[in-house]
């Protein structure tokens, strides 16, 4: 089993270093693989050596991991990454985009955009069923941006709230109206942004409640055939697919494999052909990467451009003053996050905008290690150390995501612990730290969101006040308000001149730095491991939440 952190011991430095591959059994990771790959009638894929294949080839099941595994299936309700990269095969959006976030058909063949900015009118596909055999229309983008994703979405209401109207001009024609221009708009409508749900299904009903939920039904070239809790969801070829021929895949099989030393033996013997996200350990990627029958890339993420950091709860006391947060971040190394938590995949954040993505300016406040400072800080506001040098006591939730973020935790509560905060660490599942985070139940957590091509879009979804809806993940949980913020987002978003754009993005980002709403952590970067046998997959800027409908396995 691999070695685990449970303490702080006075070798932790040293362990980051030296790496933690070496202390696990083999013998222990190869039951527990063997254990979470028997899955009945289906035989896994063993790795063969590549060959040149230029005419894709019909048939055969890919087997990937998904770590976690998905609170639900359901991506119009969920929107964590598993649940993307799962849901991505069963739904669709109306368009995806390349790894230059250029637009690109998806259930939409063609659209237009009036010369004011104001009207988009989208062409559907004629020949597409959902997967209940019932016809998808452009009612169902009607009811799915109109009603379902205004209710239930983390981003959608900042978006469509936009629009004065949304209308089916026939049942392949939908035009959106917006009232004032919105630059960004075009990219609003990917699957994860925007995910087509069957207006049949859930009209009427209560969205979160539906039976259907728990048998998702959509358009993608793959349905849900199976989904055995803690072991395997089974993805099965979606015959009637809209588009001849695709796709390629009989199936897809996400398996589920908790233990981070048997996900990667089960990528390293063939018996998975891909992997992604979090789903090895960091420090695995180097070794990974010199194996001969795979192939890896940080490609793929293009859109999402995941930014981490720790969000903070401003309604608990002393979280709500920008000074303790501020010696937080003192305290904090982040090139040391970097290199050895995460062992060189990523960069060091400045601000709210991560550095590949446009309007970004890192002429802001930023927050070098200085334990001087942050203890000033603490001393400013009171909060002197008692006779065990504790100043106050916070309790930090890591994600669970993986022992990387377990990691991360340890490495919080040693690096506060040095300026006088105390860590209590918790600990939870997927589904209940989602629950809590979107609830308000938590004083710090560790978290990490995608920005989606543009700031109106990813960013300030996190900081304006009017997104401060509880029992919704992925929106401003922390409670944090300025009404100056709030009027400098809603004007970019508008503005159609660029420069003028970034002179508003810009002054942002400088009061969210100097207030530091979350701490940021990490731009981060994600290794897509693939066998290379595995053709034409994570091709686009959505990466391994795309449909897969044209990925094929060589022989």
């Amino acid at each position: 089993m691999t070695r685990r952190l449970t303490g702080i011991p006075a070798s932790f430095r040293r362990s980051f270093q030296g790496g933690f591959t070496r202390g696990f059994h083999r013998a222990a990771a190869a039951g527990l693989l063997a254990a979470a790959l028997a899955i009945p009638g289906t035989a896994a894929l063993v790795a063969a050596p590549a060959m040149a294949q230029e005419t894709p080839i019909r048939g055969g099941v890919l087997n990937s991991i998904v770590q976690p595994e998905p609170p639900t299936l359901m991506l119009g309700l969920n929107q964590q990454g598993p649940t993307q990269t799962v849901a991505g095969k069963i739904y669709q959006g109306l368009l995806t985009y390349d790894q230059k976030l250029n637009p690109l058909p998806s259930l939409a063949k063609s659209w237009t955009i009036s010369p004011d900015g104001l009207t988009y009118t989208f062409k559907l596909f004629e020949n597409v069923k959902w997967h209940d055999g019932k016809p998808f229309t452009a009612n169902d983008v009607v009811f799915t941006t109109s009603k379902f994703l205004m209710e239930v979405h983390p981003r959608a209401r900042a978006v469509f709230s936009r629009c004065e109207s949304i209308t089916a001009l026939d049942d392949h024609t939908v035009e959106f109206k917006l009232k004032e221009p919105f630059p960004a708009f075009i990219q609003a409508f990917e699957v994860s942004s925007a995910p087509m749900v069957p207006a049949h299904i859930y009209e009427g009903s209560d969205y979160r409640t539906n039976p259907a939920n728990n048998t998702p039904i959509g358009t993608g070239p793959f349905k849900l055939k199976e989904w055995v809790k803690g072991s395997y969801i089974q993805l099965v070829r979606n015959e009637d697919y809209y588009k001849e021929g695709l796709p390629y895949l009989d199936g897809i099989t996400f398996r589920v494999i908790p233990d981070a030393a048997s996900r990667s033996l089960a990528l390293e013997s063939g018996q998975v052909q891909q992997t992604q996200y979090s789903d090895l350990e960091p420090f695995e990627v180097p070794r990974m990467k010199a194996l001969p029958n795979l192939t890896m890339t940080t490609a793929g993420y293009e859109f999402v451009a995941p930014l981490s950091w720790l969000e903070i709860n401003h309604r608990v006391k002393p979280l709500d003053d920008k000074r303790f947060r501020k010696a937080i971040a003192y305290a904090i190394d982040r090139k040391f996050i970097r290199d050895k938590i995460w062992f060189g995949l990523g960069r060091v954040p400045t601000g709210p905008i991560n550095s590949v993505v446009k309007f970004y300016d890192p002429k802001v406040t930023t927050y070098e290690p200085d334990l001087a400072k942050a203890k000033a800080l603490l001393d400013e506001m009171g909060l002197k150390p008692d006779g065990k040098g504790v100043r106050a006591t916070v309790k930090v939730m890591p994600m669970p995501y993986g022992e990387t973020w377990t990691r991360l935790g340890e490495y919080l509560k040693q690096a506060l612990g040095k300026v006088g905060i105390a860590v209590v660490l918790e600990s939870t599942d997927a589904a209940g730290w989602a629950q809590r985070v979107a609830n308000w139940d938590y004083e710090i957590t560790t978290n990490f969101l995608y920005q989606y091509g543009d700031p109106a879009l990813g960013v300030a979804r996190t900081y304006i006040s009017s997104n401060i809806r509880k029992g919704v993940l992925f929106t401003n949980t922390m409670g944090y308000s300025n009404p100056k913020v709030d009027e400098l987002f809603a004007k970019a978003s508008q503005e159609i001149d660029p420069a003028k754009r970034q002179e508003q993005y810009s002054e942002v980002q400088r009061i969210l730095s100097d207030e530091l709403p979350v701490v940021w952590l990490l731009e981060m970067e994600f290794p897509t491991f693939l066998d290379k046998r595995v053709k034409n997959a994570n091709t686009t800027a959505i990466g391994v939440n795309d449909t897969y409908e044209s990925v094929w396995l060589a022989k």
